[in-house]
């Protein structure tokens, strides 16, 4: 029932846009604009080209979306660097990578109707870090939500909350070292596992060709794709 789909980055008329944008005005983070949607300069794949954007749809209907950025010395830039660049750069410096995953937003009804959504939509992300080989997997979240990204990944405050860019709520930087999560997290929650095919089909270029792609942890879980 559950399909993920990459959005073409020249598509500014994809309905992600238009959820962010419901999403943001429901909590009065965003103002209103005609076009009904919410696009950023991170979503400006000329300018980011290490970044995807994805929809999360459930039996045909778009159920949340999030957007991910490869942080590393090939291309830094991404909206947890923007914030947090004294805390990160340091580490890039050193050859540490990130996924940093941003733009987390659902449907209100959706939200209501599977309360699973947070973990179908971050698992995402996960498979980011498994396909990049990343060092960590950033999160950048208001203080409320902190715990959250301790308690399923293990993730520890790397920064204590600083105002976001032109929004009026503060952010926190919390990090999830993936070397000692990963496994942990697959034991904890197999619905995170994914095979070799899924990330590729998700994460491979060319960006631009729009896809279609069904979870894998079921195949993942019989031991097919991972090592």
């Amino acid at each position: 029932r559950v399909e993920y789909r990459r959005v073409d980055p020249e598509d500014l008329d994809d309905p992600i846009y238009k959820l962010r944008y419901e999403a943001y005005r429901r909590e009065n983070f965003y103002p209103a604009n005609s076009l009904g949607q919410l696009t950023d300069e991170f979503d400006d794949f000329d300018a980011f080209p290490n970044s995807w954007n994805f929809g999360v749809y459930i039996d045909g209907a778009l159920a949340s979306s999030i957007r991910i950025h490869h942080v590393s010395q090939a291309c830094r830039k991404s909206p947890a660097n923007s914030l947090f660049s004294d805390i990160l750069d340091p580490l890039i410096d050193e050859g540490h990578s990130f996924i940093d995953p941003t733009r987390f937003t659902v449907d209100f009804e959706a939200s209501l109707a599977y309360p699973a959504l947070p973990f179908l939509t971050l698992r995402i992300a996960v498979m980011g870090t498994r396909h990049f080989n990343t060092s960590y997997g950033v999160h950048c979240v208001r203080p409320e939500h902190g715990p959250f990204y301790k308690r399923v990944w293990g993730a520890t405050l790397m920064c204590e909350a600083r105002q976001w860019h032109n929004v009026g709520f503060p952010m926190e930087l919390w990090g999830t070292k993936v070397a000692d999560n990963y496994e942990r997290t697959l034991r904890r929650y197999p619905f995170f596992n994914s095979t070799e095919d899924e990330r590729r089909n998700l994460f491979a270029p060319p960006h631009a060709t729009p896809i279609w792609v069904h979870p894998s942890a079921r195949t993942a879980g019989r031991g097919e794709g991972n090592p």
